[in-house]
């Protein structure tokens, strides 16, 4: 069976309950043998990545700064860039599927660019919009940890690159 490679997204300062849904999230994506790519900082990123770890899994953190020792405690590879923000579009295309996690503006931004470059997005208590025009939410919204991951690992198996 193919690598997963599975991006995780969301906010810096999370809530008490996107905190425990990314560690969630992680730790399943583990179970499934994933290489997690993410902001590789803190709040939603710290939690997934701890989830990762206690899953079995491979953390990637793809950092704003230009210092590995920035990366939150259970990033496996850091990869500092330097670039701040502009590291976004990078967390966006080393994923198949992108899980998005509570977010601010970062996270939309992100969202913005996995929408465009065609990666499934996965939404729990992220972002919601519409286009005018359009029937189909671009984002595939579901209600549990479990639910994200299946759908997201069921997409990045479908994926051909």
């Amino acid at each position: 069976m193919k690598k997963l490679f599975i991006s995780v997204i969301g906010e810096s300062k999370a809530s008490k309950k996107n905190y425990k849904t990314a560690e969630k999230v992680g730790h399943l994506l583990g179970k499934h043998g994933a290489i997690v790519f993410c902001g590789g900082m803190f709040g939603v990123m710290e939690a997934v990545c701890k989830g990762v770890k206690s899953g079995g899994g491979t953390t990637v953190g793809i950092l704003p700064s230009s210092k590995r020792s920035t990366a939150n405690k259970y990033v496996d590879i850091p990869i500092p860039t330097g670039v701040g923000y502009a590291r976004n579009k990078y967390v966006v295309k080393s994923g198949q599927a992108i899980i998005a996690i509570g977010g601010s503006y970062g996270t939309l931004c992100e969202i913005g660019f996995a929408l465009g470059y065609k990666i499934p997005v996965i939404g729990l208590n992220t972002w919601t919009f519409e286009k005018k025009g359009h029937v189909k939410a671009p984002i595939k919204y579901v209600k549990t940890p479990e639910k994200a991951v299946e759908l997201a690992v069921k997409l990045a198996r479908k994926c051909k690159d």
